[in-house]
């Protein structure tokens, strides 16, 4: 059932779908109201500051800039994850059988200088098939200042690209990074309550964050086709709430029903 009071829902034009196609991205403005901004902003920032205790600062970026499953301790997001306009823009481009397959809440705090180098989505947990997709949905107004996200257009096509780790980098998420040309990449200015929606091949980077007053702060969640699997999973279905469509595998379908 759709929440008008908080969310702008939209049908992705022919313009956009063949943009989409061609370069990988589309940056959608306004799709949180004010009200439903102002919501996801509170329940994120409870959530972040139950967990904060445990914040250290010398543990890896990965570590300490994610709180995972924030769907599962704010109601707005849930809202949001499960039956938000982002749902029905991923079943317009990836097909009409969806899964929300990640949720976390992504902070660059002011004054976090570290970078985040030139990856894939996909090279993290690699689905099957390959048209997974990220939506990175402002809290915070982003820009070169406090650490935006940068991409290369038209790099999805390109496909995945394959970084050998050994298995002690796999289990400690080790950040997977490849080469690539700045010169091509274009900044992903957004104002808060925007979403970008790009390809899980798209090549992404971030700077870090030099502003000393504004902290930059993101939901992401990722949408994959229901019956996405998990390559180096032992093709194991990718568990993940079933939000549009149906499901082949009987644990997708169960998988946060009654959440």
């Amino acid at each position: 059932m759709k929440n008008e009071s908080l969310f702008n829902y939209k049908t992705l034009s022919r313009e956009e779908l063949t943009f989409f196609s061609e370069n990988g991205y589309l940056i959608i403005k306004a799709i949180l109201k004010p009200e439903g901004l102002a919501q996801m902003q509170k329940e994120c920032m409870e959530a972040w500051g139950k967990e904060k205790e445990t914040f250290d600062p010398n543990k890896s970026w990965l570590q300490n800039a994610l709180l995972i499953n924030i769907h599962h301790q704010a109601a707005t997001v849930k809202e949001y994850y499960f039956n938000g306009p982002l749902v029905e823009m991923a079943s317009e481009i990836i097909g009409p059988n969806i899964k929300g397959a990640t949720s976390q809440l992504t902070f660059k705090m002011k004054g976090n200088t570290k970078s985040f180098g030139w990856h894939q989505d996909n090279g993290y947990g690699e689905l099957e098939p390959y048209n997974a997709l990220t939506t990175l949905t402002a809290l915070d107004d982003t820009d070169r200042g406090n650490g935006c996200l940068w991409l290369i257009p038209g790099s999805h096509k390109n496909g995945q690209i394959r970084v050998e780790q050994n298995e002690a980098q796999k289990k400690s998420g080790a950040e997977i990074i490849v080469e690539a040309d700045d010169s091509l990449a274009v900044p992903m200015e957004m104002k808060a309550g925007d979403v970008l929606i790009f390809n899980c091949w798209m090549l992404h980077k971030s700077d870090g964050n030099i502003s000393d007053s504004r902290d930059r702060r993101i939901l992401f969640l990722r949408y994959a086709d229901a019956d996405a699997i998990e390559v180096y999973n032992e093709g194991k279905p990718r568990l993940g709430r079933l939000v549009k469509g149906k499901t082949k595998f009987k644990e997708v379908e169960e998988f946060e029903a009654n959440l």
